[in-house]
């Protein structure tokens, strides 16, 4: 079977309806939604909220056989706790869900160890894994610690999120990627960018949110990170360009990023043979 192919949301950020349209228009088997905000303020969709675009958005997935991998976002800040999130792991369950994304920036890693594996708790009625990343301007920056976290929380349905711009930006090395439980994995985000890692935090946040590469366009270690992941995880397209964006819309930008990716993963797997893989557990 080939891989999976999922349009995150931060390639467009449009509502979960519009998500899934564009998934399908551009030939993606999955797509990502967002029902909390990232910051408070920040844009999202609560569908939890919103019956009018729950139903909608139910009806999209319907007649387009697209179905949604991951709501964002479950931010673990160290006032936050399950109650704020159950809503959206009961609207995440309604549109067919598979996991939970979770951002780390509890500066006791303890307490986010355990609120974690309380969210995962939670989570787990629903049917929904849960999958904890890493950024490099947050408390959680790195693999071995969000590694660290998953594995002490010890439940079932934990994983953790590899996305390659934050491998990249961050004290991550391939080893800390290998050592990773590839049971711990279920996909990945997909992106370039510039070589180098910025000195500031508004430049890190800049590349990240609004102005990604292309497999092959920077100066990213697509490749070595990748041979270091499972093989056949589902690859989720993460790469915001607002600058394209708006000059493509929406339509051929999520076209473009399908098209460009696949031939990059093709090529990679194509190339296995030739070169140790990890197998997934």
């Amino acid at each position: 079977m080939g891989r999976l192919y999922s349009l995150s949301y931060m390639t467009l950020e449009t509502s979960p309806p519009k998500m899934i349209e564009f998934a399908a228009k551009a030939g993606y088997d999955l797509a990502g939604i967002r029902m909390m905000p990232t910051l408070p303020g920040g844009q999202a969709f609560p569908l939890m909220n919103d019956p009018a675009m729950l139903r909608e958005t139910l009806l999209r997935i319907d007649d387009t056989g697209v179905k949604v991998l991951d709501v964002e976002i479950a931010r673990i800040d160290g006032v936050s706790g399950v109650e704020l999130w159950l809503p959206m792991l009961e609207a995440s369950a309604r549109v067919g869900t598979r996991t939970i994304v979770v951002a780390g920036d509890d500066p006791d890693e303890a307490r986010m160890t355990e609120t974690y594996g309380l969210l995962c708790d939670a989570a787990a009625p629903f049917g929904l894994t849960v999958n904890l990343e890493f950024t490099p301007w947050t408390t959680l920056n790195n693999a071995a610690t969000a590694s660290r976290i998953v594995t002490e929380a010890a439940r079932a349905n934990g994983e953790i999120l590899i996305d390659l711009i934050h491998v990249a930006r961050s004290k991550t090395t391939l080893a800390d990627i290998r050592a990773i439980d590839p049971a711990r994995m279920s996909y990945f985000q997909i992106c370039d960018a510039p070589p180098g890692i910025p000195a500031s935090r508004e430049e890190l946040l800049f590349t990240a949110r609004q102005e990604r590469l292309l497999p092959g366009e920077g100066g990213v270690d697509v490749a070595g990170i990748i041979g270091a992941l499972p093989d056949n995880l589902i690859v989720s397209v993460e790469v915001p360009s607002h600058s394209r964006l708006a000059a493509m819309g929406p339509s051929e930008w999520s076209r473009q990023t399908l098209e460009t990716c696949r031939a990059y993963m093709d090529e990679f797997d194509a190339a296995r043979t030739t070169r140790p893989t990890r197998a997934a557990g």
